[in-house]
């Protein structure tokens, strides 16, 4: 791959630009080169932070661009529930989680009562026994809507894995026999939906650190795919997949 052809660089977040608070300094060198000369966006999965969030975060790291440049599912989930008219959901997420979705959506009221429309799943770093108990009430119910923001099992943390909404959902299916009907992040390519009508697939490059999540949306978008050994995936795992890489890196420092 020449890398020099690629005009649109969407990166990762968790485990390939930084991994907890610490940076991942050869990637961000490479994303602080080339902020003027490419056009670059972050996607993540992570649904506890909203786009403000991530704006200030990289901006922490020299890195500074606004929040347009920043994919989350939570922009897929937003225009989902306001054109399915859902209005009364039922969030299972953490406070900045709750407060994007009322900014966004004015009208969007919080219930766990009978006229809830949608148990709505997103990554609760302040998840309860009590939030999995009426959620779990709410899901015995067929017509209530079952939605949830990405399927990652864990998320990258400086100390290691901690569980995410995959592991969530797994419990969710093992209490009440269901599964999310529509999951908004990470490989569903509607998150790079915005993008994908803006450039050709041979502009594009996704830059990641996992196979099960960065690599398949490359792969399901038809995009080329750079993996960073700096997060959750391991050269030791590369052997027998179907389908390698385009390039494998300890991270972008080597790439001008």
């Amino acid at each position: 791959m020449d890398t020099n052809s690629k005009t649109c660089f969407v990166f990762d977040l968790d485990g390939t630009v930084y991994l907890g608070d610490a940076p991942i300094q050869g990637t961000i060198d490479f994303i602080r080169r080339n902020l003027e000369r490419r056009e670059i966006f972050f996607l993540t999965n992570n649904t506890s932070k909203n786009l403000d969030d991530y704006v200030s975060k990289l901006a922490r790291f020299g890195i500074v661009v606004g929040q347009e440049k920043i994919l989350s599912p939570l922009l897929p989930l937003v225009d989902f529930l306001r054109e399915q008219d859902i209005q009364r959901i039922y969030p299972v997420g953490n406070a900045s989680f709750r407060s994007y979705l009322q900014q966004r959506l004015p009208g969007l009221a919080f219930t766990s009562g009978s006229d809830c429309q949608a148990v709505v799943l997103g990554y609760d770093t302040e998840l309860t026994y009590k939030k999995l108990a009426d959620s779990c009430l709410l899901l015995q119910r067929p017509e209530v809507r079952f939605l949830s923001t990405h399927p990652d099992l864990v998320c990258p943390s400086a100390a290691g894995p901690l569980p995410d909404a995959g592991s969530f959902v797994k419990l969710y299916e093992a209490a009440t026999g269901r599964l999310p009907e529509v999951v908004f992040g990470k490989p569903d390519t509607i998150v790079l939906s915005p993008l994908l009508k803006r450039f050709r697939r041979e502009e594009m490059v996704m830059v990641g650190d996992r196979l099960t999540t960065d690599k398949r949306l490359a792969e399901n978008a038809g995009i080329d795919f750079i993996l960073v050994l700096s997060g959750e995936a391991r050269r030791e795992d590369l052997p027998g997949l179907e389908r390698q890489p385009t390039l494998v890196l300890d991270d972008l420092g080597s790439l001008q």
